[in-house]
């Protein structure tokens, strides 16, 4: 009986996996773009089974097609289980930021588990190879043959190059994908799992450059300049001689950042520029905070908050990478576009002169930073003292006297009562929490936070499922530490002098987009609007101000620095000021975009336009190129250590 080949086993195992990835992560599969993953795979199968059958041995071969079987099931697995959870790709670089998944390994192992028929259905190929081994062939081949096999995996892989260039001149185009973007969310989605990796451990050993388009950006973005008007509004720009810099760089990658900043214009000031000069700012990042936690019944202070003051209508805290991406986009205006630069950031040696504790202490403010968790954590010891922040204190170094920090997750209450006289009798003060008290599980046996409120929770008659009322009753605990803090402000008198700023580091992942729609006003979807947000920015004596232009965690400090009459260099952020006339910007783990215009799917490139507004193809196209060219440019200044550049050669002057 004719044994079967290798070459087909691999084949069927490997489309069997694509797509039913594809299926439960993404619910379609029929794109144009499986024919060229088809093609790959008949290359890579017929590759691998000459690597399987090398050996003379058959018992040998076998073992080696075990192994490789074992690898690509387990690669699978994992890419399922951080994708559903996490909400983002593995890649090579995704290991810098591993301790981030590691340091919650006891969840890991229950999403594990509830996701177990997944990963066993990943590894059936092998399971049933096993079973039909004897059916199979993995005798060694002549020479001749490996030599026509060989021929067979190159032919192949040239046609799925060729194939790169059916409509290669579109943005997002598989050629583009594969020469000019890097970008593994839309590999996946376009070339497979298996292509990715590949793609992907190529550039992690040989480099890659993304390609700006300076032609078509920036000029887009801050044309307005208020000729109309009776004032005339500067920018909010330092005195960088761009060209002095340019002339005298050697480094490629800093003369093209160089090139870039001197391209854009800057944002312009505005009728709210200095609106809180000389007034003290507390910032939060928000644990899992999203608009579906604000509830005028349950977290009436957020409410308060959030629908007073500044009023963000289209704001948005896109998810990428977890925790530590939201934090670092809102803390330095930049995009976190790879778990590399995330890395180098948590490092905590580069250089932040414009960082936000930086520039506060620069006008004599007293800078102070708390989180109510280990102060390890993803290394925030490190990188919140590049920003100025010399007296982090947080669990495990100090703070663990003052609040109970076994239990899980800690209190933001206890935080704000513990710290706050540290810095509310100072005559000019600048604090940073992160809190933690609404982090998941959401289920209230698992969740102090929850727990303690699940009686208040429940006396107000909500009906939704566990997940969603525990998250309710998790970040009610978050508005009891606002309620506390407002309180303790106006007892000392510093409330009306006093700015609360506040935005989440993500939207609450652990529940579905079912369970988020239970509490959501409208129905949201799993790639963009699912974070959809607030930024609150309020003080006690403003008038409420309504601004629908779109914003996102990149914007947070450009706007805080612009509404505190900070002096600062609006080129060097990659978000903008919020209140100023630049065109609005929201970008996305997989490069989808919101404008005022309307939401792009990158995905699927699909342009869904907000109020039926007929955009061009070629606004579509140059928002993609500026979209692209804010991704190349925050990983370039991280990577280039680019703001110790500009601190060395910044000519003094404002």
């Amino acid at each position: 009986m004719k044994k079967i080949s290798l070459v087909f086993i691999y084949l069927i195992s490997f489309i069997f996996m694509e797509f039913f990835y594809k299926i439960i992560i993404y619910k379609d599969i029929f794109r144009i773009s499986i024919i060229s993953m088809l093609i790959f795979l008949i290359s890579f199968s017929i590759f691998l089974s000459i690597i399987t059958k090398l050996f003379k041995n058959e018992k040998v071969n076998k073992i080696i097609f075990i192994i490789i079987m074992s690898l690509i099931a387990i690669w699978f697995s994992a890419q399922y289980v951080i994708k559903s959870y996490f909400n983002f790709y593995i890649s090579l670089s995704t290991f810098q930021i591993a301790d981030q998944v590691r340091d919650f390994a006891y969840k890991g192992i229950v999403e594990v588990l509830k996701r177990l028929p997944g990963i066993l259905i990943f590894f059936l190929p092998l399971i049933l190879s096993l079973i039909f081994s004897k059916k199979i062939d993995f005798e060694k081949k002549s020479f001749k043959k490996y030599i026509v096999l060989l021929c067979m995996s190159i032919g192949f892989y040239g046609v799925f190059l060729s194939a790169l260039n059916i409509k290669k001149s579109e943005t997002y185009s598989s050629y583009d994908l594969y020469y000019n973007i890097n970008d593994v969310s839309l590999n996946v989605e376009n070339f497979g799992v298996l292509n990715t990796f590949l793609i992907d451990t190529k550039r992690a050993i040989f480099g890659f450059h993304e390609k700006i388009h300076l032609s078509s950006d920036i000029k887009n973005e801050e044309e307005t300049s208020k000729k109309e008007e009776e004032i005339v509004y500067e920018y909010n720009n330092l005195n960088i001689n761009f060209d002095e810099l340019i002339n005298k760089e050697t480094n490629s990658n800093i003369k093209e950042l160089h090139e870039y900043f001197k391209n854009d214009a800057g944002t312009l000031q505005n009728e709210y520029t200095g609106i809180f000069k000389g007034k003290n700012l507390i910032l939060f990042m928000a644990e899992s905070f999203n608009e579906i936690a604000v509830n005028e019944k349950l977290t009436p202070t957020l409410y308060k908050l959030v629908n007073n003051g500044f009023v963000f209508n289209n704001f948005y805290t896109p998810t990428i990478y977890s925790t530590i991406g939201g934090e670092f986009q809102e803390l330095t205006g930049l995009y976190a576009g790879g778990t590399d630069i995330l890395s180098k950031f948590r490092s905590g040696n580069l250089a932040f002169p414009q960082g936000v504790a930086n520039k506060f202490k620069e006008i004599n403010y007293k800078t102070f930073a708390y989180h109510n968790n280990s102060y390890r954590f993803q290394d925030r010891n490190k990188y919140l003292k590049s920003m100025g922040f010399d007296n982090f204190l947080a669990c495990n170094n100090g703070l663990e006297a003052l609040i109970n920090c076994k239990e899980w997750p800690e209190s933001d209450v206890d935080m704000i009562n513990a710290t706050v006289n540290d810095y509310i009798n100072e005559d000019n003060f600048m604090v940073f929490y992160a809190t933690v008290s609404g982090h998941a599980t959401y289920k209230f046996d698992s969740n102090a936070q929850a727990r303690k409120h699940r009686d208040e929770y429940n006396s107000y008659g909500f009906n939704y499922s566990e997940g969603p009322a525990s998250y309710l009753a998790a970040q009610m605990e978050l508005d009891k530490s606002l309620e506390t803090l407002i309180k303790k402000l106006d007892e000392s008198g510093k409330l009306n002098d006093t700015v609360i700023a506040l935005v989440g580091d993500h939207y609450p992942y652990e529940l579905s987009i079912d369970e988020i729609n239970e509490i959501s006003s409208y129905e949201k979807e799993e790639r963009v609007t699912v974070n959809k947000s607030n930024f609150i920015l309020w003080n006690n004596e403003m008038e409420k101000v309504e601004v629908n232009k779109v914003g996102s965690e990149l914007d947070v400090i450009p706007t805080i620095y612009n509404s505190f009459g900070i002096d600062y260099d609006s080129r060097l952020f990659i978000g903008k000021d919020i209140l100023s006339t630049t065109e609005g910007l929201a970008i996305f783990a997989d490069r989808s975009w919101v404008t005022n215009k309307g939401i792009y799917y990158a995905a699927t490139k699909k342009f869904v336009p907000t109020n039926n507004e007929e955009v061009s193809d070629e606004y579509i196209n140059n928002m993609n190129k500026i979209v692209n060219n804010k991704i190349v440019m925050s990983k370039l200044i991280i990577e280039n250590d680019y703001y110790r550049n500009i601190e060395i050669e910044e000519i003094s002057g404002n």
